[in-house]
């Protein structure tokens, strides 16, 4: 197994290389995307410094991730490992803060933005409705005062038929009620008139808001339509500030309140003193009624103006970069996308990491012939006649030592003593040059 693995490492190589070109390209792309909405000023000097930056972040990752896999599958003892793996996680975070969040913002970052103004809107339409039924709130007294109103009416023209003081016409007791109904009835069509100045700004407001999310809604490009929604909610800040002060509240607690500080009772007009006597109880009697009817309608207006005012934020503009980081909630995928890009490698150090742990458990790899390319194998010559020419002047060496240590052999008798009858012979060439 151990010679497959190495042959697939081998085999694999130029991918893995290609591999990591591919992923620095890409994250250094989409960091130039990013990059290119936070800077600001001439159209040139943004294109070169986004240029620049983004490729200096490419070198950064494609180097990072090639010298990981060049040396953690090779690392043995635990900790140099944990040192290396430590860098790694480091090495990550850094790329994680140069350029992951700008793959994010150039992944998301005008999806963001469109988050950031579809919250606007909704939160402009809850101050806008609540502007609005403050100014309405004030509406809730009409019923009391069109009621007050049409009672002392009522009571005017019983007057007249003598119901109150006794006798019948028009004297001292009608003219006073006849004189609250009208100041009341005045006050009840104030308050109907601004009933419709109310309708017409929160029907203004809502045109506000129909264009604020066709903003949100629309394709074109999303720096201008942000542009376009920052007016939008100017006007929209207008109306509210209307609807606030067009409120009739306070002057429903002035008019009550003048009720009884501005009553002036009138003299009794009657011809006798009897009839005077009845005029001036009558006139008490409605002095206490209006005086009544002016607390309850000054402490109905002072609820009213209790209601904390509405206070609506004003629109901030975020960048892609910004927006992304705010609503990073709402985009987990695309941050995931672009953290896996730059991290991605990772998977493959720990890939090697487990193959060479696997190859060193297997033994070394067998290489034969085959496997060895022409220079592999002339090298390998040359070291093996390099090892065979050092190791004979040792092999010399122990050979005369046991030669020197071996003891000598003794001769036969034969080649000793030549036999007595036994007589040499002589080389017939010898014998013939005598």
């Amino acid at each position: 197994m151990s010679i497959a693995l190495s042959e697939g490492v081998k085999r694999l190589e130029i991918t893995t290389r290609v591999t990591l070109a591919v992923l620095a390209l890409a994250s250094g792309v989409y960091t130039y995307l990013g990059v290119r909405e936070l800077l600001n000023g001439n159209a040139t000097v943004v294109f070169f410094a986004a240029v620049i930056y983004a490729v200096a972040v490419s070198v950064g990752i494609y180097a990072f991730w090639t010298f990981l896999m060049r040396f953690a599958p090779h690392v043995r003892d635990h900790v140099s490992r944990a040192l290396l793996f430590a860098c790694m996680l480091l090495g990550s975070l850094m790329i994680i803060a140069m350029s992951a969040w700008l793959n994010a913002s150039a992944l998301a970052g005008a999806a963001a933005i469109q988050q950031h103004l579809a919250t606007t809107v909704q939160a402009y339409t809850r101050d806008l409705d609540k502007a609005h039924s403050n100014a309405l709130a004030a509406q809730s007294l009409l019923p009391d005062i069109q009621l007050a109103s049409t009672r002392f009416a009522r009571l005017a023209e019983s007057e007249r038929t003598g119901s109150l003081t006794g006798t019948s016409g028009s004297g001292t007791v009608v003219l006073l009620l006849t004189q609250m109904s009208t100041q009341l009835g005045g006050l009840s069509q104030e308050v109907s008139q601004n009933a419709d100045r109310v309708k017409a700004l929160y029907e203004q407001g809502g045109k506000h808001l129909a264009r604020m999310r066709e903003l949100v809604s629309d394709r074109g490009p999303i720096n201008a339509r942000s542009d376009a929604f920052g007016s939008e909610t100017l006007n929209l800040m207008g109306v509210i500030a209307s609807l606030q002060q067009i409120s009739v509240a306070p002057a429903v607690k002035r008019a009550a309140d003048g009720l009884v500080s501005g009553f002036i009772a009138p003299v009794a007009g009657g011809r006798s003193g009897d009839l005077a006597e009845r005029q001036t109880a009558v006139v008490g009697k409605v002095e206490g009624a209006v005086a009544a009817q002016a607390a309850a309608l000054s402490a109905a207006a002072d609820k009213i103006l209790a209601a904390a005012p509405v206070e609506p934020d004003r629109f901030q503009p975020l960048s892609p970069a910004e927006a992304v980081l705010r609503y990073a909630g709402d985009f987990i995928p695309s941050w995931a996308g672009a953290i896996s890009i730059d991290l991605m490698p990772a998977v493959l150090v720990l890939i090697l990491c487990v193959v060479h742990a696997s190859i060193r458990r297997d033994g070394s790899a067998v290489v034969d012939a085959t496997s060895m390319t022409a220079a592999e194998i002339i090298a390998a010559l040359r070291l093996a006649r390099q090892v065979e020419d050092a190791q004979e002047p040792v092999r010399a060496n122990v050979a005369a030592a046991d030669d020197e240590t071996r003891p000598a052999e003794p001769m036969p008798a034969a080649a000793r003593e030549p036999d007595e009858n036994v007589m040499p012979l002589v080389p017939a060439r010898l014998g013939k040059k005598e």
